[in-house]
């Protein structure tokens, strides 16, 4: 159960993860409170890790008037984690509208298809290393390796990984836009969404081609 400060502090993340760090006065006129009603959860969210206070000048959500600097606020390491953590739940929340409509492969291979066609460009004559590439810039943070029977794609980082716990269509429909992209049979050897420390991907090939993504 919620307590009473949590829908305020959810307001606090939201407009930091989107608009950068700021002040308390700036929050309270966001958020429609008074600045020391704001100040009384940012002291509490500064304690329990979830803030940074800081003397630097904040965004320029709008202008400052005279004065001592204002302290300005800014999320965490651990507030990105717990926004991320928040995400995952409204997502997980519509995944299980969804498969109670028996939708949810639907939607996995809807989203496959978007990343297919946008990684496409990427990948192009690169292969795994296009793929790479272009899964990094989406935020999986992938590298390749090259190994004796061909290439390892790894992805070291899931944004989509606590929902993919829960709803492994996704991780089988992302393999299969992997297939589609590159070409050919790839086998999914581990993924973060099942424990592992990283989504280990084989991409099999002959030597011509393991050549090819080595020197890319």
């Amino acid at each position: 159960m919620k307590t009473q400060a949590e829908p305020t502090r959810e307001r606090v993340v939201g407009l930091l993860l989107a608009e950068g760090p700021t002040t308390a006065a700036c929050l309270a006129e966001r958020i429609g409170l008074t600045p020391a009603a704001v100040r009384r959860h940012l002291d509490g969210m500064v304690g329990d890790g979830t803030l940074i206070a800081s003397s630097p000048q904040p965004a320029p959500w709008r202008e400052r008037g005279r004065g001592r600097p204002a302290r300005t606020y800014a999320l965490s390491d651990v507030g990105h984690a717990r926004a991320q953590h928040a995400y995952d739940d409204l997502a997980a929340d519509a995944l299980d509208f969804l498969d109670a409509l028996g939708a949810v492969e639907e939607f996995a291979s809807a989203r496959a298809e978007e990343l297919r066609a946008r990684y496409a460009p990427q990948v192009g004559d690169r292969g795994t290393a296009g793929l790479a590439d272009a899964l990094t810039s989406d935020g999986y943070a992938a590298t390749t390796h090259v190994v004796p029977t061909g290439t390892q794609l790894c992805q070291h980082h899931c944004p989509v990984g606590g929902v993919a716990a829960r709803f492994p269509q996704l991780c089988e429909a992302e393999t299969a836009a992997f297939q589609q992209l590159l070409g050919q049979h790839v086998q999914r050897l581990a993924t973060i969404a099942h424990g592992d420390g990283v989504c280990t991907t084989h991409v099999p090939s002959t030597t011509s081609q393991t050549e090819r993504e080595a020197s890319a």
